[in-house]
């Protein structure tokens, strides 16, 4: 516990003052100081101006990042018939109907990502209770209720991230590993930033983007610049 007490404090040491930076050196500050013995993720926390208990001021979405997000992603899809098949031939780790819902029913929930023909839904629909509360409810919104199966398995698989503004207003999403290059992890956090300012909702009102701040899993956070965010600097 020294050792990571010793890190800990390094690592505030170096974030200590730093405020509202540039993103190349927000992201160069995560970069060294992430020390742990497996390879963080570096994570964008976003302070919107939005109350979503109202219906019109939910930000919800997907993007994919053009780097990916350097993590293994599980797959299901409830599917039958050809859909099924399909699913499985793009790469789907879980596919299945009845059988699935009761897999899931039963607590054992082995996936990152539910995709599902509409057809499904009447079934899926069933495990809202349980997948809701994860943020794995399939929704036509951001492209996991879909016939096309094969695009929304590539995607899942090949660095699309899901985001859902929380009670707070804020929006909380991994964006890459610390072992990404500089340049890369910008990339990322900028498509991330863009594609969440896009998902502005009618009913917000006054300032929209409030803060962002990035951190990595063992890090501490530091808030960065918005006009460097969002690629307006």
């Amino acid at each position: 516990m020294a050792k990571l007490g010793k890190r800990t404090r390094a690592a505030r040491e170096a974030f200590a003052g730093k405020e509202n930076v540039q993103l190349s050196e927000a992201v160069s500050l995560i970069k060294s100081n992430a020390s742990a013995k497996f390879d963080e993720t570096v994570e964008i926390a976003m302070n919107l101006g939005v109350d979503p208990r109202h219906a019109d001021q939910m930000v919800r979405g997907s993007v994919t990042l053009p780097n990916g997000t350097g993590k293994t992603v599980r797959v299901a899809v409830f599917a039958r018939g050809e859909k099924a098949e399909e699913a499985k031939k793009a790469g789907a780790d879980i596919v299945g109907a009845e059988d699935l819902m009761e897999t899931v029913q039963s607590g054992k929930i082995e996936f990152d990502r539910c995709i599902a023909t509409p057809d499904m839904m009447p079934i899926v629909g069933r495990l809202g209770k349980i997948l809701g509360p994860r943020n794995l409810m399939p929704n036509p919104k951001i492209g996991t209720v879909t016939m096309d199966v094969t695009e929304a398995v590539n995607a899942a698989k090949g660095g699309q991230v899901q985001f859902r503004v929380e009670k707070a207003g804020v929006i909380h999403a991994g964006v890459g590993k610390a072992s990404f290059d500089e340049t890369k992890l910008e990339e990322n956090i900028r498509a991330f930033v863009d594609a969440v300012s896009k998902a502005k909702p009618a009913g917000a009102k006054g300032t929209y983007l409030k803060k962002v701040a990035l951190s990595s899993t063992m890090g501490p956070g530091v808030t960065v610049d918005l006009a460097s965010a969002t690629g307006a600097a």
